[in-house]
């Protein structure tokens, strides 16, 4: 375990190596911060934090920089959340107030959060397996053809197409809808087929055929990957940390193209804890020179999906933390009240 004072001393060099993008020295660390101990006590205890993998030397007669275990040391013990400013909240309740549905509340959320952050940004869709069911609608497009649309307490909105195999009059339309929505409105997607498997045997024999061909509808619609969905953001200010990369910035580009990479990154948006990966602890190699923030977000205590920011290893994590918690926790109330 390193003492108090040699974690004061790591977290004086994160804090300068991240703020002025030069290599620190003792001398610079004395000056700067009140450590209470002389150049030569400093440059003892940084030896001491080189010796076990907390900082490095870059170069020769050089200071030293924060090493991957150094940031995830620094994240886990020395650096709180850093509250956001009253304006800050303010600019984030009125950019997410003005969304009119779950698509544009993504959307901004994203560009907010690359601005907030100066990161790349990603925001996962809510997830259909984790939400309920607010409303399904039935409407008539012709006497055998109908429209469903399935909406989500998330503000998710779903719309399918069904040719029913007889006509389907106005009468027995109004019936079905009201006896599903009594069914399934406030359950849980994954407990919908056993609440909806008996329901065609409670309409007369003409009209069973079409009943179970909407719920047929109705079930692939819980299951389809469309779920899987995200949207990314702020791409373009990764080139301002060019030389944060040690060879190149195009692995990581690369990484970021791939969805399935992104969804992993993000991970299961199991709670609403927030989780910071640091260089190798990411699994894709061309996201091993790279920092992810994630927290999940929803509607109530169990999040629907995650949202986090992805940039370089120098990263402000205190500030970061505290941007990607803010919004997720405005996305969540927004949710809760559309």
């Amino acid at each position: 375990m390193l003492s108090e004072r040699r974690l004061e001393v790591l977290r004086a060099i994160v804090q300068d190596y991240v703020g002025t993008e030069e290599p620190v020295g003792s001398k610079a660390l004395t000056e700067r911060h009140k450590l209470g101990v002389s150049p030569a006590t400093v440059r003892n205890d940084m030896a001491v934090l080189e010796d076990e993998g907390f900082i490095a030397q870059p170069h020769t007669s050089a200071g030293r920089i924060p090493t991957d275990k150094g940031y995830r040391l620094f994240v886990d013990k020395l650096a709180g959340v850093k509250p956001l400013s009253s304006p800050e909240r303010r600019a984030i309740h009125n950019f997410l107030d003005g969304a009119v549905d779950l698509d544009d509340v993504v959307g901004r959320t994203v560009r907010l959060l690359a601005q907030l952050t100066r990161q790349v940004a990603i925001v996962q869709y809510p997830s259909l397996t984790r939400s309920t069911v607010r409303h399904v609608e039935l409407l008539s497009l012709a006497s055998a053809r109908l429209m469903l649309v399935l909406i989500t307490d998330t503000g998710r909105v779903e719309q399918r197409m069904i040719d029913c195999p007889a006509p389907f009059g106005e009468i027995s339309l109004a019936d079905l809808r009201a006896r599903l929505n009594s069914r399934v409105v406030g359950r849980r997607f994954t407990d919908v087929p056993q609440l909806v498997q008996d329901l065609p045997e409670s309409f007369e024999s003409e009209d069973r055929g079409t009943v179970s061909t909407v719920l047929s509808t109705l079930l692939e619609t819980l299951v389809e990957e469309t779920e899987e969905r995200l949207m990314i953001g702020g791409t373009s200010n990764l080139t301002r940390f060019g030389h944060d990369f040690p060879v190149m910035i195009r692995p990581v580009l690369e990484a970021l193209e791939e969805q399935v990479v992104l969804l992993k990154l993000l991970g299961e948006a199991k709670d609403s804890g927030m989780t910071v990966r640091i260089g190798h602890e990411n699994a894709h190699e061309g996201l091993n020179s790279t920092s992810v923030v994630a927290v999940g977000y929803g509607s109530g205590d169990e999040a629907v999906a995650k949202l986090g920011v992805v940039g370089p290893t120098r990263m402000d994590y205190p500030g970061t933390m505290g941007a990607v918690r803010a919004v997720a926790r405005y996305v969540g109330q927004i949710l809760a009240e559309s």
